[in-house]
């Protein structure tokens, strides 16, 4: 199974609207075929490692990341391709979120007669497709709120402190590597206006590892206050959306001409600043509706605090720094979050001198 989740993380950044799974066939105690999906090629896992094994595959065992699909989509269910080949047993890491297929592609393999076991590093599974489940059952992405902090909670220092759009990093190298593993993992990441204008980041994935779609840079900017010389702007390839919530103007014409597209959102009444934001309920809703299973939340203070206080936020990516910014600086929240709650212990890892700590505050695998 550690080798089929190894054939899953090769779908990373290729599988997405669909889910990343890896499948590997063993037959006498040898690999005798393996394969991963990838959206573009059709195939599911299962089929690229059957076609790989031939003749092998009759009476071996398939070890797969998520149970085979007993339905007909894009291809033919892959429960009747393993019937056909003749496998002996199938080990599922996990059941299917999908409602459609839940426990029903399981059943299907036990009743032609191939013996079915299920929860073999499910967790380790589960977290590979956590965006496919939260999407599949509710129609929005997997967000993950990431964050560079220092000790004292800061985010940056002080507004207008340093050049605009200058390099600037709280953490080291070996902890922004991870997170541009991160942004591959992931279909969109979303920031605020205030950290565009201020920072002028590019929001791009640079780990020069294949993808299906680029990487959909998004900016919430209610007033449409996005520069033209912008990085984001200048660099826009249909790959980045503004959300506002102005009527269209001729900034707005001249950023789509830039091939910038901009939508229109309802503002935000619920902020306790008085602030009108964008919607971010419909700002999520909408990136579900566009294919966009995980979002990386890469913002401010108040786009934080605002996300976290709407129960926008799947999971909580906080690198720590060792360091302290100041009173003055920029808080990781601008306003007060009550009520968070942790769905199991906080997982700590260690970049170089940097800390991750993550927390995930609402399991897509346990949706009603």
């Amino acid at each position: 199974m550690l080798q089929a989740l190894e054939q899953a993380e090769q779908s990373a950044g290729l599988a997405s609207p669909n889910p990343a799974v890896g499948c590997v066939l063993v037959k006498d105690g040898v690999v005798v075929g393996a394969g991963f999906h990838a959206y573009e090629e059709k195939d599911h896992a299962e089929v690229v490692a059957l076609r790989q094994a031939g003749d092998a595959a009759r009476g071996a065992t398939a070890y797969v990341t998520l149970e085979p699909c007993c339905i007909t989509g894009r291809t033919g269910p892959c429960t009747r391709a393993l019937i056909a080949a003749g496998v002996a047993r199938v080990v599922a890491a996990t059941l299917d979120p999908n409602p459609a297929v839940h426990g029903k592609g399981a059943e299907e393999l036990r009743k032609a007669g191939i013996a079915v076991d299920a929860g073999v590093l499910e967790a380790e599974a589960r977290r590979v497709n956590d965006g496919f489940a939260r999407h599949i059952q509710s129609g929005l992405p997997f967000v993950t709120l990431k964050a560079a902090v220092s000790l004292d909670g800061r985010i940056a220092p002080p507004p207008g402190s340093v050049p605009r759009g200058a390099p600037l990093y709280l953490t080291g190298e070996a902890a922004r590597a991870e997170v541009q593993r991160m942004r591959h993992r992931v279909d969109a990441v979303v920031t605020g206006i205030n950290t565009v204008l201020e920072d002028d980041p590019l929001l791009t994935d640079r780990t020069g590892l294949p993808r299906r779609r680029k990487l959909l840079r998004v900016v919430l900017d209610s007033g449409l206050r996005i520069r033209l010389d912008a990085k984001l702007v200048r660099t826009a390839e249909d790959d980045v959306l503004v959300f506002c919530t102005v009527a269209a103007t001729e900034h707005q014409r001249t950023l789509e001409a830039m091939g910038v597209r901009v939508e229109r959102v309802e503002p935000d009444t619920t902020g306790k600043t008085g602030a009108r934001g964008v919607c971010l309920g419909q700002v999520f809703r909408g990136l579900g509706e566009m294919g966009m299973t995980t979002v990386l939340l890469e913002g401010g203070g108040q786009l934080n605090a605002s996300a976290l206080r709407g129960g926008h936020v799947d999971r909580l990516s906080l690198f720590y720094a060792p360091m302290f910014l100041g009173p003055g600086a920029v808080p990781l929240l601008r306003e007060a979050v009550a009520g968070l709650r942790w769905e199991a212990v906080p997982a700590v890892k260690k970049f170089g001198q940097d800390v991750l700590v993550e927390a995930t505050l609402r399991n897509p695998w346990e949706e009603s």
